[in-house]
Parts: structure tokens; C-alpha cells; sequence
């Protein structure tokens, strides 16, 4: 691929168009304007992701996600359901999103090998503006049943996280205890057999040995730091980033401040604060080659509209689309040119065209 061009693993696009009410067809500043004076979610009028900023960013690739978590009790995050029914029931409103962009020509659904290559093909020759679209499921709460999955899989879905905060259906996750639950080791066998992603990201530390024991399928971390850097549960340690180095997963770079710099408050520390830059994710992926000794399981993972905006962003960062500047990033620390096409798609894209069907 020529450059620009950007794969980002880890957009909730549709949560934020559902659950926020954007409309990520128009401009940013259209979307900032339309939420000014509203106070329901932290980072309204801060938001800094849509689709015309993607494309003026490059990034033709992206993994979206469906997201409805299950409620559980002392953990209310976003996306939180009384039950798996209407937790499917949200899902089934994501995708029927997603499904309407595509008609409209703004996305296109990647779910196989020869949709990958097209994709590929269209974007470098300048044919199509649609932005390539892989669907992943962010916690598995909402799949009232095994059979659940195989529909989903119908439909496009290639990738299951199966936690997300706290505990979960299918596995614990993040600032929870615990690894799977036996449904989640039957959702494991289940996801096997039809070949899909598992995403580690969000689970226990308990959770993610089991895992990478039980799971002989492709495996990433979609939107994950380092726990060297950034002490926390919700980060990678050096033993795990080895293991996953081991299982040649690719690990993507999230830009949340909190999962950047250690001791980070939610609606109290801020970006210029903290001096938090784009360098600081640079730095992250930078020990990540080093326990690698390459730069072959890196990439971006950026999650910019998971429930958050420029409050919580690198302060030198206005949009989702000054990701382009983290190649360069790359090539300044003294990166060659291979390393920083690796995190700009390499990675990801040599990992897609073996575990797509």
C-alpha cells in the first residue's frame, strides 16, 4: 500500500452513534456544535472522531465494533443492559448502522480475504472514499446463546473480545477477578470452529493465560499499552507482551490518556497537565519492539471515541486524523522506513490476510 494509508484496530463507531447520537457522516465541528451545553457524557463537544476526518487521516481500515454490555453488580459502564436480550437487541441496532452506511457508500464491509484485496485495490487507485470496515464484538455479554455467535459470524463478524469492565458473562475483564466461565470456554471452542479473531484486550490477567492456553486460533490485542509504563491491569506486561509476541499477535496502541501515563484522574487530569503528546505513544510502542528486538507486532489500536475526547487525547492531537503523524513519529525516535509502515498497516494487514476466510 502507498502511503497514506492507516489501519486502526480499535473504533466504536457505532456505539457513538447510537448510544451518543452522533452523526459521524459530518463534519467534526458540526458534531462538536450539535453538543454544545450537554452534560450527559463526559468529552461532549470534545469529540474527535467521524468519517471525514478517518479519510483526511488516511485510515481506510478500520476494526468497528458492536458493544452492549450486561449489567453487573458495582460495575456500570457504558453500554450497560439489564439483560443479554436487550443487550442482542443493541448489537442488532449497531450493525443495522453500520449496514446503512454501507449502502450509503460510506463504509464497506471487510469479512473475507478477496473483500481485503478489493478494498485494498479501490482505496490505493483512488476509485472509492468508502472506508474499509471489519467487525468486531467489544465483550461477548450479549450473546444470549452459542448459536448467537454463529449468526453473528453470518453477518460479518470476525473478531470477540469476550470481556470488557468488570465481570462478564463469558470472562471476567478489566478491574474484575477471575478467568472464564465455563460458557466462556465453550464460547472459545465455538469461536475456534468458525475460525474467528480472539482479542485479549480487557481481560483478567487470569483470563489471558487461560486464554492463550485454550485458544489455538489467531489472537490480538486490539487497543492495549504497556503495563511498564503505565502500571495498571488494564495495560500489558512484559510477560504477556512476550507471550503474545510468541503467538505473533499484533498489539495496537490506544491513545486514551489514562492508558498512557501512570496516575491519570478521569475529569481531573488533563493532557496539557500531564505534558501527555503523541510522543508518549510512540514510546509505548517503542518497548514493545524492544521486547520483540523488531517492530513486527505493533500497530494502532486507537480507540479516540470510546467514551471519551480531547480531555482525555494527547494535547497535540485535534482529530482522529492526526494519526497520520505517528509514522513519523516513528522515523523521528529513529525508526527506519519499513518500521513505521509496519505500524501504519503492515502489521495488521499481513495479520488479516492470513486470518480473514
Amino acid at each position: 500500500m502507498t502511503e497514506p494509508f492507516i489501519i486502526d484496530a480499535h473504533l466504536d463507531l457505532a456505539m457513538n452513534a447510537l448510544e451518543w447520537n452522533r452523526d459521524l457522516t459530518r463534519p467534526i465541528t458540526e458534531i462538536r456544535a450539535a453538543e454544545m451545553g450537554l452534560k450527559d457524557k463526559a468529552g461532549r463537544g470534545g469529540g474527535t472522531v467521524c468519517l471525514p476526518e478517518m479519510r483526511r487521516g488516511g485510515i481506510g481500515l478500520a476494526v468497528v465494533t458492536q458493544i452492549a454490555k450486561v449489567k453487573t453488580q458495582g460495575f456500570n459502564p457504558a453500554s450497560v443492559w439489564q439483560s443479554p436480550e436487550q443487550a442482542w437487541a443493541m448489537t442488532q441496532g449497531q450493525l443495522a448502522w453500520y449496514r446503512a452506511l454501507e449502502e450509503a457508500g460510506e463504509i464497506r464491509f471487510v469479512s473475507s480475504k478477496e473483500n481485503l484485496a478489493q478494498h485494498l485495490a479501490t482505496w490505493e487507485n483512488g476509485k472509492s472514499t468508502a472506508i474499509g470496515c471489519i467487525l468486531s464484538l467489544e465483550g461477548a455479554d450479549s450473546l444470549i446463546t452459542l448459536s448467537h455467535l454463529e449468526r453473528a459470524y453470518r453477518d460479518g463478524l470476525r473478531a470477540v473480545g469476550p470481556s470488557h469492565y468488570g465481570p462478564g458473562i463469558y470472562a471476567g475483564g478489566t478491574d474484575s477477578t477471575g478467568g472464564f466461565t465455563a460458557k466462556g470456554r465453550e464460547l472459545l471452542t465455538e469461536m475456534r470452529r468458525l475460525g474467528m479473531i480472539l482479542d485479549v484486550t480487557h481481560l483478567t490477567d487470569e483470563g489471558f493465560w487461560e486464554a492463550l492456553k485454550i485458544y489455538s486460533g489467531p489472537i490480538w490485542a486490539s487497543h492495549h499499552n504497556c503495563r511498564a509504563l503505565t502500571p495498571h491491569q488494564r495495560q500489558l506486561s512484559d510477560e504477556q507482551i512476550r507471550a503474545l509476541i510468541e503467538r505473533d499477535a499484533v498489539i495496537g496502541a490506544a491513545l486514551d490518556g489514562w492508558m498512557l501515563v501512570p496516575d491519570w484522574v478521569r475529569g481531573k487530569t488533563t493532557p496539557d497537565l500531564r505534558g501527555l503528546r503523541l510522543e508518549r505513544v510512540i514510546e509505548h510502542v517503542d518497548h514493545i519492539c524492544q521486547l520483540a528486538g523488531n517492530s513486527l507486532h505493533v500497530g494502532l489500536g486507537s480507540d479516540l471515541d470510546g467514551g471519551f475526547g480531547k480531555e482525555q487525547s494527547p494535547s497535540d492531537l485535534e482529530t482522529v486524523a492526526d494519526v497520520r503523524r505517528l509514522p513519523e513519529l516513528i522515523r523521528q525516535r529513529g525508526g527506519s522506513e519499513e518500521d513505521a509502515r509496519n505500524f501504519a498497516h503492515g502489521n495488521f494487514l499481513r495479520f488479516l490476510q492470513r486470518a480473514l476466510p
